[in-house]
């Protein structure tokens, strides 16, 4: 029997963008601040000055379709 181990990348089907990367960075920053509720990562994104694909302004609505977007390339 093989030893089991996590694969991080296991599900990736190709390399992150670099918005992709940008955005990760941006929402680890956010957490590393403290920041752990939607209304409070929305703002931090705002204050980051990473623009939504859309370029307006970032809103839950807005963080939660671009996630799903997300989600769903890379499925």
């Amino acid at each position: 029997m093989t030893d089991r181990y996590l694969e991080p990348h296991q599900a990736r089907k190709r390399a992150p963008t670099t918005y992709e990367d940008l955005l990760g960075d941006a929402i680890e920053r956010a957490y590393g601040a403290g920041i752990h509720d939607l209304k409070d990562l929305v703002q931090a994104l705002n204050d980051s000055g990473l623009a939504s694909p859309s370029g307006k302004i970032w809103t839950e609505e807005v963080y939660r379709q671009e996630i799903a977007d997300l989600a769903n390339q890379t499925a």
